[in-house]
């Protein structure tokens, strides 16, 4: 899609004013290309230039939708359900809260935290010295 824009010759995406005026040709390169570009151009009300905006949330949230259904995935998932499916990855995988903290752009660790509770599987095999207790065993015997 941005190939063909620039083919095209259509204008790039938009960029506050400071950026456009500091780079002047940024508004065109594929870095500032939209990740989820819209179908269609639109007018964007500030400049009156019709340009291709992204797409909206929502928008990505039936295609997300259908997807689920189409293949028979019973679970109420949303887009935000892939975050948290990449952030219990993570932890499973045995990777360092303050790491997932950063990727997820959490402010907070505690909330990072809610991962480690929701993922299952204890890929590093730490076995609580209390598991291997029996009641009224003599210490030492096992």
């Amino acid at each position: 899609m941005y190939a063909r824009d620039r083919l095209a010759r259509r204008p790039g995406v938009a960029l506050p004013d400071a950026l456009e005026n500091k780079y002047p040709s940024a508004h065109t390169e594929l870095g500032w290309f939209w990740v989820f570009p819209a179908p269609r151009e639109s007018v964007d009300p500030r400049s009156g230039i019709a340009r291709r905006h992204h797409v909206y949330s929502s928008s990505l949230q039936k295609a997300f939708k259908s997807a689920c259904r189409e293949t028979g995935t019973r679970l109420d998932a949303h887009l935000h359900s892939l975050r948290h499916s990449f952030a219990t990855h993570l932890v499973e995988a045995g990777y360092d809260i303050r790491t997932v903290q950063e990727l997820l752009g959490h402010h907070d660790v505690s909330t990072t935290m809610i991962y480690t509770h929701v993922s299952r599987r204890n890929k590093l095999g730490v076995v609580s010295p209390a598991d291997s207790l029996q009641l009224g065993a003599e210490p030492g015997s096992s």
